[in-house]
C-alpha cells in the first residue's frame, strides 16, 4: 500500500514538473512563463512527500522535506526578482 502512495505522489510530481517545463517552453511572453513557477513548486512538494513516505523520518526524508520547504519559500522570491529584472530591461 505504501509503495502505491509513493508511486502516485512521485508520478504526480513528475507530471507537474514536465507540464510546467512544457509551459515555460511554449509561452512567448516572459511574464507568462513566470506563472508556471507555481506548478513547478507543487511538483517539487509532491516529489518530496513521496520521498518522505518511502524513506520515513530518516536523513534522506528530512532532506527531502527541507528541500521542498526551501523551494516553497524561495520560489515566489525568484519569480518576483525575475519579473523586476524583465521590467527593468524593458525600461518600465
Amino acid at each position: 500500500m505504501r509503495d502505491a502512495v509513493v508511486v502516485v505522489l512521485v508520478g504526480a510530481g513528475m507530471l507537474l514538473q514536465v507540464l510546467a517545463s512544457a509551459g515555460v517552453l511554449l509561452m512567448r511572453n516572459p511574464y507568462d512563463r513566470l506563472h508556471y513557477n507555481g506548478a513547478a513548486m507543487v511538483g517539487a512538494m509532491l516529489t518530496g512527500a513521496g520521498v518522505l513516505v518511502r524513506e520515513g523520518p530518516s536523513l534522506i526524508g528530512t532532506r527531502a522535506v527541507l528541500l521542498a520547504v526551501f523551494l516553497l519559500v524561495s520560489g515566489p522570491v525568484v519569480a518576483h526578482v525575475t519579473a523586476r529584472a524583465i521590467a527593468a530591461r524593458e525600461g518600465r
